[in-house]
């Protein structure tokens, strides 16, 4: 009857400029693909080339080597019989162009380049890309004569067009088109495309999930229709870790779903789906059905092929299913875990080590190593052949089989707890006693000697000694000695590093890890080039809220019972002398704010852009009830202060997993100055206004009450 079509879509932990990798990978899904018996298969946004290429797409390199894969994937037997929609950069007419090449049998059907271009936050695709901007219009493509002498083609159909099969219509969106305002597949849909898919590189926050399954959900169910979404998994080389989330829709319905978070590195989804169903629950609406009539068609691009076959009547199609979300709490735990192992095992060294402080912020990291662990041991355990080569290359052991995650984490992560004179007993047992809960190799080295050697070099050039506040020192002196411990930390973390497994007998090197929050960040409350300087930081997008959730979440999953007391003692940096054996320093104290006021600000300064004088009128309303307007003013003009006097802390942070909307990593998310003038006095000036004339109005108000 020739009415049900199985299609594929796929999420690939592709890597930039792995052409070999890419290109096997891709192969492999397309296999799985036929083996799921689809006639059509998607995979991810630029996947021949990785998508994270970045400058290197001004290279030709890259769009030749991305050329030669397109050749093996045409010469492959593999792609026979399938219809393959791809992703590389194509140069057309000395324009660089983000591209889908669609090919069948040896032949290119359709290069369709992308027309509207992710250009805020994370991405610039501006500055390699150029939109297509003819709507509607096609032309010829001429092709290289590697591609020629494989296709016996010398031009093919280049532009914004339809393939038109003997049985549908299929048409094709690039990753940001889905989020724009008047996306291709309003009109795709309108003109009669039954099946629109996206071939995706959407990166991972906190809670973005739902946001996308909405989107492609109610893209399907105002206008009927099937819409593949493909999606990039895995580190591609940078600070985003792309979240998979392959999925299948149908006239509102998600009828198949993909993992958000796997160590898998080629998962393939399928779905079976009747034609009938989309073409019938289009016509019964009205409204659609006026729109489609006047709507400019497409062009379309004929091809000799059918995605259904004439036999189908016994052929089960997937029915709707609802969609299984992470907490917040789970996305901590895998998604920075699965980030840590691709730039583990891509980076060949031999695992990670960690300044454990006994904190929230370093726990969670040790927590987050320790999930990954989890997630590896589970690989393993169901025959993930790759997975367990690639521990034992990290290991350097080909007979090494991990028996938990306790076991791993002892073979990968080296756990470091740096006393001073200043540390309080608390913090290293709990410190000790979280390392023995997930089974890292602990050490406790002490610094005081190589505080004092570092102050005394001072001493003998200027005659001084610097005291802290608790013994009369002034401020500065009490904030340069707490930064000495701080930074002469980080030199030790990157010794240890480098020579402790060597010390051991071991091969190889470990990776430092950072801890970071994005709170702590955009307060810039930290010490610059300190032991927040490592070489990763997989809490670095992720508010101290959330952290702190996450810890509770780890207690619950992982029985980590160590985690309870660190829960409860207030967050410190312990770098000030203790008082009768206790810690007398607490961050917030020394902040001047607490951690959920500054995820306030951060929000209200990254996400819905407030400047000091909006952030101040924002603030009156939403802290109404316990604030005064003058309090309010304060707060505010303690943060603008304090953030942009250590603003120029965020070109040196260590590279974070991107989790959060209002991360202020400047690398290229959070593009501002690092130079200000801290006084801000045109804009204190204007809430200064706002204060005297509220307050003014207020004691009219109470002079009015009394009379």
């Amino acid at each position: 009857m020739g009415r049900k079509v199985t299609v594929a879509t796929c999420a690939l932990n592709q890597w930039a400029l792995d052409f070999e990798g890419n290109l096997n990978r891709i192969l492999q899904s397309i296999r799985i693909a036929k083996e799921k018996k689809a006639r059509y298969r998607l995979g991810p946004e630029l996947e021949i080339c990785g998508y994270g290429c970045s400058d290197h797409f001004y290279e030709s390199d890259t769009i030749l080597h991305s050329f030669q894969v397109l050749a093996k994937l045409l010469e492959s037997p593999e792609t026979t019989d399938i219809v393959c929609d791809v992703g590389m950069p194509v140069m057309h007419k000395n324009v660089r162009y983000n591209c889908r090449v669609i090919f069948l049998n040896r032949k290119i059907l359709l290069i369709r380049p992308k027309m509207v271009m992710a250009n805020e936050g994370n991405y610039r695709e501006l500055r390699w890309f150029t939109p297509w901007s003819r709507i509607r219009e096609v032309e010829d493509f001429f092709l290289p004569r590697t591609i020629q002498s494989i296709t016996g083609q010398v031009t093919v159909p280049f532009g914004d067009a339809v393939l038109a099969t003997k049985d549908t219509c299929l048409g094709t969106e690039i990753c940001e088109e889905l989020w724009a305002p008047n996306s291709p597949h309003i009109d795709m849909g309108l003109d009669g495309v039954e099946i629109i898919t996206n071939g995706s590189a959407s990166h991972h926050e906190l809670r973005k999930a739902y946001l996308r399954v909405d989107l492609i959900k109610s893209t399907t169910a105002k206008n009927g229709g099937i819409y593949l979404l493909s999606n990039m998994k895995g580190c591609d080389g940078d600070r985003l870790y792309f979240d998979g989330c392959a999925m299948v829709s149908v006239n509102g319905d998600i009828v198949a779903q993909g993992s958000q978070f796997s160590l898998t590195d080629v998962e393939v989804l399928t779905a079976t789906l009747d034609l009938e169903d989309v073409r019938s629950y289009r016509a019964q609406i009205s409204s659609r059905c006026i729109s489609a009539s006047r709507v400019r068609p497409f062009h379309r691009v004929r091809v000799d092929f059918s995605l259904s076959s004439f036999d189908d009547l016994d052929l089960p199609t997937s029915d709707p299913i609802q969609w299984k979300y992470h907490t917040p709490e789970e996305e901590i735990s895998l998604g920075p875990a699965c980030w840590l192992w691709d730039y583990l095992r891509r980076s060949k060294q031999s695992g990670f080590l960690l300044p454990l402080s006994g904190g929230v912020d370093s726990s969670a990291v040790a927590c987050v190593v320790y999930s990954m662990c989890t997630l590896v041991c589970r690989a393993v355990a169901a025959d993930n052949g790759d997975v367990l080569t690639e521990v034992r290359g990290i290991v350097q052991d080909d007979t090494y089989l991990p028996t938990s995650p306790q076991d791993l984490c002892r073979r990968i992560l080296t756990t470091c707890y740096m006393a001073s004179e200043n540390s309080s007993q608390d913090t290293h047992d709990r410190a000790k006693y979280l390392a023995q809960q997930i089974g890292s190799y602990h050490l406790t080295p002490k610094i005081d000697g190589a505080v004092k050697a570092i102050m005394s070099i001072f001493q003998v050039v200027t005659g001084k000694v610097p005291k802290f506040r608790a013994h009369g020192g002034s401020g500065r002196e009490n904030l340069a000695l707490q930064n000495v411990q701080a930074r002469i930390r980080m030199v030790i973390a990157y010794l240890f590093a480098q020579l402790s497994l060597w010390a051991r007998g071991l091969e190889g090197g470990l990776l430092v890890l950072g801890s970071a929050n994005v709170d702590e960040s955009l307060r810039g409350y930290l010490t610059k080039y300190d032991c927040s300087s490592a070489d990763l930081n997989p809490i670095g997008g992720i508010s101290k809220t959330d952290l702190r959730g996450f810890i509770q979440y780890s207690i619950d999953k992982f029985r980590l019972h160590a985690l309870q007391g660190i829960m409860s003692a207030p967050p410190t940096a312990e770098l000030e002398p203790l008082t009768d054996g206790k810690v007398s320093q607490t961050d917030e104290d020394d902040m001047g704010m607490t951690y959920a006021e500054l995820s306030v600000y951060g929000k209200l300064r990254k996400v819905l852009k407030a400047g000091p004088y909006s952030m101040f009128c924002k603030l009156l309303l939403m802290w109404k009830n316990r604030c005064t307007p003058k309090q309010v003013s304060d707060k505010v003009k303690h943060f603008f202060r304090t953030y942009s006097i250590n603003r120029h802390k965020m070109t040196t942070l260590t590279p974070s997993y991107h989790a959060e909307s209002y991360s202020p990593d400047d690398n290229r998310f959070d593009l501002r100055p690092f130079l200000y003038n801290v006084a801000w006095n045109w804009q204190f000036r204007c809430i200064d206004n706002e204060v005297s004339h509220l307050e003014g109005n207020r004691n009219t108000d109470i002079l009015e009450e009394i009379d």
